[in-house]
């Protein structure tokens, strides 16, 4: 449940927080920032350590447990790091008290224990004492989608109990914090589902080809990188790709300019393809060219993507795992080995050189192969290994 403070709840919040409208303003950037800084968080828990002059600031963003290990991310007098860390993922965590919190209350371990009961905890007199560690504040955080995080600030023995004044200017921060820790959930998961995809699309063979609004080169994966390099057919110029036939690239420039109208909506998105010639005797590329239609809240940015070409190379040979081919059909290894050369295009005979194998070793691990795949011709092995999940793997 989200934390609402009435106005004037608020204002006498702000008021005992003793944090000017500079401060808060700055604090705030921060945290929102932090959910796109490459370690989250880090230079706004920086800040909130030295407001509240204390040792540590830390956000744990993943709890360790028996069968993980946690993910904490800490601003301290140190640096990021923090003697320690691994030995509590490792093992102190199952004797910390201060967990379960209330969420989005900010306490401390005096409130919660007592003097007397923290001071004499196990977590405390095994972990915290030889860290110089005394006071902790914090709260828990969960967010409508249920992320789970929580948020802790620490002092050493030399300092002092945290006052009304700490705990107000942390609650201020809370639902600033909750709300970063959301965006960076969402952000995180598009970038997971991101990251599966284009490698399964590497692992196809495909090469794809990212163009901004200007038909600049974004971004590419490593099959595009590769086929770019050979310059052979296509190459890269001024940050745009170019085919090196004068008629082709004409005619590539073209299906490009129609899917960025495609883009814009002055015409309707395209899916079109075409080849691409190529010297030393080499096949031709395939490259299908496709609009990236606006969403229908995207801002005007001219670095967004709206076009992708999809490069296809028949050079190049399919990398499926024999374990994962092994696995799905029962073959044995020299089985799995053989199919594989026959999928990138190899006959019987070429098949059994590669290997070492006689021909006719080669034809009983063939018809070995036939019998558990089901079929009876070569053609249709390599369309049912083609069409499987064999060059995902």
């Amino acid at each position: 449940m989200e934390t609402k403070w009435a106005p004037e709840e608020g204002q006498a919040m702000s008021e005992l927080a003793e944090v000017s409208v500079a401060q808060f303003s700055e604090l705030t950037a921060r945290i929102y920032q932090g959910a796109l800084e490459s370690t989250p968080w880090a230079s706004a828990l920086e800040l909130i350590r030295t407001s509240l002059g204390a040792s540590y600031a830390t956000l744990i963003l993943r709890s360790p447990s028996s069968d993980r290990r946690g993910l904490m991310v800490h601003a301290s007098e140190m640096g990021s790091g923090v003697p320690g860390e691994a030995s509590y993922n490792n093992y102190y965590y199952s004797l910390d008290p201060f967990v379960g919190l209330p969420a989005d209350r900010v306490v401390t371990v005096d409130e919660v224990f007592g003097d007397t009961g923290w001071l004499t905890s196990e977590l405390y007199k095994q972990f915290l004492k030889p860290a110089d560690i005394r006071y902790i504040m914090g709260a828990d955080l969960r967010t409508e989608s249920g992320v789970e995080c929580r948020f802790r600030v620490c002092r050493s023995h030399a300092s002092k109990h945290f006052s009304a004044r700490d705990k107000a200017f942390c609650a201020l921060l809370l639902p600033h914090l909750r709300r970063a820790v959301e965006l960076h959930s969402r952000l995180d998961i598009v970038e997971s589902e991101r990251t599966l995809y284009a490698s399964a699309i590497d692992r196809m063979l495909v090469g794809t080809v990212t163009l901004d609004e200007s038909g600049a080169i974004m971004r590419t994966n490593s099959v595009a990188d590769e086929i770019l390099a050979q310059g052979n057919g296509l190459r890269i110029v001024h940050g745009n790709v170019e085919a090196t036939d004068t008629q082709e690239n004409r005619n590539l420039q073209r299906l490009v300019r129609h899917a960025l109208m495609g883009h814009f909506g002055t015409a309707a998105p395209i899916v079109e393809a075409m080849p691409i010639t190529r010297g030393c005797d080499k096949p031709k590329l395939g490259v299908l060219v496709r609009t990236i239609p606006l969403s229908d809240w995207s801002e005007d940015n001219k670095r967004r993507p709206a076009t992708v070409l999809f490069l296809r190379d028949p050079d190049r040979k399919s990398q499926g795992s024999q374990e994962i081919v092994r696995k799905l059909f029962d073959l044995t290894p020299a089985e799995t080995s053989l199919a594989l050369l026959l999928t990138n295009g190899l006959t019987l005979e070429e098949a059994a050189d590669e290997l070492g194998i006689s021909k006719n070793t080669a034809r009983a691990h063939l018809r070995a192969i036939f019998s558990k795949t089901g079929v009876t011709r070569q053609a249709t092995l390599v369309r049912i290994l083609l069409g499987s999940v064999v060059p995902l793997g």
